[in-house]
């Protein structure tokens, strides 16, 4: 992924900062959203947190909040994991929140329920940690308003989205790209390398959701030229196991080819050889490609290839052999020798 802006920087992991010499901090953290990434994520916080520190969960599927809560009881150490009945319950003590939600309608109303729930300041100044990927002017428009709410400093929105997908948030492996104030980096790097291994610092609030979209976008094109390219070859009666160590050691090499083929068989660990199922759903590049649509007409960037990605992303996920699977299957939908 090439930068957003020329602040970028890998960051490496920090040590956990101290307030006193003698006497540690207790931390409040609430973590809202606890869907495929965000449960992950949050037990791998819960588990690296000091047994003096506290995590209060919420989300709307109450049974995935008490399956967690019954994880980290199960497991050694880690901080105090609570259940809350709404996120403004969960995010009125604490000092970081965390959430990961779907889309940016859901982003804007949680935020808001947090807002009118009563944000007061603390003793040093709150943190919010948005790890969805949503649109830059959505991300930009909440930290506005927990701006107004929490005038002079008191509390600041950061997005954070991140890469590696179910697999790197069990893992903890995660990749971060940080949209914050560069003052606010070496407060946030230390919370997301709880639940990862790198932070890429992109630029100011709303540069990590930038780059993320540009990199999904490029993602989504590679993925069906990938596709399409290896359907080509195999109709043409080349041995797909021949034709992708050719692409991979050529021009054409790309993750789509070298590690998430789509063609059965070539790449022992794509879904591919698993029916598609499991790794980046479609309708998730669907939703990303989207985004990084809205966000380059914003932008008054040209996509020429945006709309024809679009329909062929729409197209596939119709077909009932195509929905709900990596989105790889593209090469499934074009007809593809499996």
């Amino acid at each position: 992924m090439r930068p957003a802006t020329r602040s970028w920087k890998p960051v490496v992991q920090a040590p956990r900062r101290l307030f006193s010499t003698s006497l540690r901090r207790l931390d409040n953290y609430a973590f809202i959203g606890l869907g495929q990434m965000g449960y992950q994520m949050a037990r791998n916080l819960q588990a690296k947190l000091a047994p003096s520190d506290t995590v209060r969960l919420f989300d709307i599927n109450r049974d995935a909040a008490e399956k967690l809560v019954e994880e980290m009881k199960a497991q050694a150490g880690g901080a105090v994991a609570e259940i809350s009945s709404s996120a403004a319950e969960a995010s009125k003590d604490a000092d970081t929140v965390i959430t990961c939600l779907p889309e940016p309608q859901h982003v804007k109303a949680t935020y808001d329920a947090i807002i009118k729930g009563g944000l007061v300041p603390k003793s040093s100044p709150r943190l919010f940690i948005d790890c969805s990927t949503i649109d830059p002017t959505s991300s930009r428009q909440v930290a506005a308003a927990i701006s107004e709410a929490l005038p002079n400093g008191q509390g600041t929105f950061v997005d954070a989205p991140m890469s590696g997908g179910v697999v790197g948030a069990t893992a903890g492996t995660l990749t971060f790209m940080l949209g914050a104030p560069p003052d606010l980096v070496s407060r946030v790097e230390p919370i997301l390398l709880r639940m990862g291994k790198r932070v890429l610092h992109c630029g100011p609030q709303g540069a990590g959701l930038s780059a993320k979209l540009a990199n999904n976008y490029l993602l989504a094109i590679e993925n069906i030229a990938t596709a399409e390219a290896m359907n080509l070859g195999v109709k043409w009666g080349l041995d797909p196991k021949v034709l992708a160590s050719v692409i991979n050691v050529s021009t054409g090499k790309c993750w789509p080819s070298e590690v998430n083929n789509p063609v059965p068989g070539v790449v022992e660990t794509a879904p591919a050889n698993r029916d598609y199922k499991g790794g980046f759903g479609i309708g998730l590049m669907r939703k990303d490609l989207r985004l990084a649509i809205l966000a380059a007409q914003e932008a008054g960037a040209k996509l020429p290839l945006a709309e024809k990605a679009s329909e062929v992303y729409e197209a596939a996920e119709s077909e009932e052999r195509c929905k709900g699977r990596d989105f790889s299957v593209i090469y499934r939908w074009l007809g593809g020798k499996e």
